[in-house]
């Protein structure tokens, strides 16, 4: 073990016990100490879930890429483990980027990870190159193979940029040979994702392109997932400085996916239809795992690039993932729901049939908190406006608002206590009858999850209002009746 490694491994340890666990997600995996981003390496592995992510613990700001760990038998009580991986070679000496993880006949843990390392140009510019490579281990400790890199410039095809070339997600094929797909930059038309091949997981070669951006969805793509689910190939990918399509995709950095197949003899991904992941703020870089189970679940950085760096130094934590989401493929849809273990943290039940809120703000007994799941299903009325604020006292909320004329749902947390011109708001499409639509909120501390009617979409927000915060609202412009069920949420 590297002296670097050692040091991250006392410092997280150390600076840990500063941080309260009132003060941190409930249910939602955090960063230990300092920064976290990209989920990395989501598997199942001895039992538990492991996820991997990346990691500044110096500093609650980005810096130069660790690899922290943390496992979970339910993917909501999550233990932390000691940082696996530190940039202290020469391939990864500016930072160990994102990757994935499967287990090895012979039982032992392999990662795949981007190294980033630093040369200096003819003109004396320092630019960064990147690399795949492996280290091995046992679910806590890791060792980087001998002979990295495993994957270099040398592999990528014509025109395929060394300078970004990253994120490699790894799987078996059922014949014993191994896969990675890994995102490229290939000059004005942004993007594409490159399949490799490996007979024994630890010599690579170049397969083939499997899907190209050609300008249609932003510019660079990274952290490629690619799965089968219910009768449909899905490819999944994250995308920088995208420009909306209608309400398709945001301004910005985002996550997409295609629903199609795989061509077995070009390799190439044939699209039949593309959407947003997810239509929040606050979600990037998801990876996917199958459970033992045979479910496809998903879990995402809840947080975007464009609002991430506005916190003070002193902040002791940044960063979360997205609550663990498990995947269906209908009509063409990534339909999205919360992880079912989330039922079994369910307490203290409260139902109403049948509110009535016309052109007021209403509140109900037993609705509030901070660590909630609650269902609401509109019926078909006379309204233009329907909402529910949350995080809510006298000087915040935040809230989300459906305009059924225009089917557009609205997260907005604008009054959330942000001191910053950062993105507060976000909308898309819904689908719905004479405004009869089906909401699901999941509330944890710091953070504001929404399935539609039934996981058909799902926009998602962090939030840093006050703790004390805890109310709960209904507003309606016009006269719009529903039904609320709503729970408190404990570990």
């Amino acid at each position: 073990m590297s002296q670097t490694l050692r040091d991250a491994r006392a410092y997280e340890e150390e600076r840990e016990l500063f941080i309260k666990p009132e003060d941190r997600p409930a249910f939602h995996l955090g960063a230990r100490v300092g920064w976290m981003n990209d989920p990395n390496g989501f598997s199942f592995y001895k039992g538990q879930y492991h996820m991997f992510y990346q990691y500044y613990p110096y500093d609650s700001h980005w810096g130069p890429m660790h690899w922290g760990h943390a496992v979970s038998r339910d993917l909501l009580h999550w233990e932390y483990l000691p940082v696996v991986m530190a940039p202290d070679m020469p391939y990864d000496h500016a930072g160990c980027f994102s990757g994935s993880a499967i287990e090895l006949p012979d039982g032992r843990h392999l990662l795949m990870y981007t190294g980033v390392s630093r040369e200096v140009t003819e003109s004396g510019e320092l630019r960064d190159v990147q690399t795949q490579n492996l280290a091995i281990g046992d679910g806590v400790n890791y060792k980087k193979y001998a002979h990295n890199p495993v994957i270099t410039a040398a592999d990528l095809p014509e025109g395929g940029s060394r300078e970004h070339f990253r994120d490699p997600k790894m799987w078996r094929e059922p014949d014993g040979s191994y896969r990675a797909i890994a995102a490229n930059y290939a000059g004005e038309g942004g993007g594409q994702m490159l399949v490799f091949r490996s007979s024994d997981g630890f010599a690579w070669e170049f397969d083939s392109v499997l899907s190209k951006n050609d300008g249609r969805i932003g510019r660079m793509w990274e952290c490629p997932d690619l799965f089968t689910l219910d009768g449909y190939d899905v490819l999944l990918a994250s995308s920088q400085d995208m420009l909306p399509k209608g309400f398709e995709y945001h301004n910005g950095n985002g996550t997409f996916y295609f629903v199609g197949h795989v061509d077995p003899e070009t390799g190439a991904f044939v699209e039949e239809s593309d959407h947003a992941a997810d239509y929040g703020i606050d979600f990037y870089a998801p990876q996917t795992i199958l459970t033992p189970d045979g479910r496809r679940v998903m879990i995402g950085w809840m947080q975007n690039w464009d609002t991430c760096n506005l916190h003070t130094k002193s902040t002791p934590w940044f960063g979360q993932m997205s609550l663990p989401r498990e995947l269906h493929v209908r009509d063409g849809v990534l339909y999205q729901t919360p992880i079912r273990e989330l039922e079994a943290m369910r307490r203290n039940k409260v139902e109403y049939d049948r509110v009535t809120v016309e052109n007021d703000e209403i509140t109900l007994p037993g609705v509030s908190g901070r660590l909630v799941d609650m269902e609401i299903e509109l019926e078909a009325g006379d309204f233009t406006r329907f909402a529910v604020w949350f995080a809510k006292n006298d000087q915040y909320h935040t809230g989300f608002s459906f305009r059924p004329h225009e089917s557009v749902l609205k997260v907005d947390r604008k009054f959330s206590g942000s001191r910053r011109a950062i993105i507060h708001q976000r909308r898309a499409k819904v689908r719905h009858e004479n405004g009869r639509i089906k909401l699901r909120l999941i509330l944890d501390r710091f953070s504001a999850e929404m399935f539609v009617n039934d996981g058909e979409k799902v926009m998602t927000a962090t939030l840093y209002t006050d703790l004390d915060a805890e109310g709960i609202a209904f507003f309606a412009d016009g006269k719009a009746t529903f039904r609320v069920t709503k729970y408190d949420l404990e570990l």
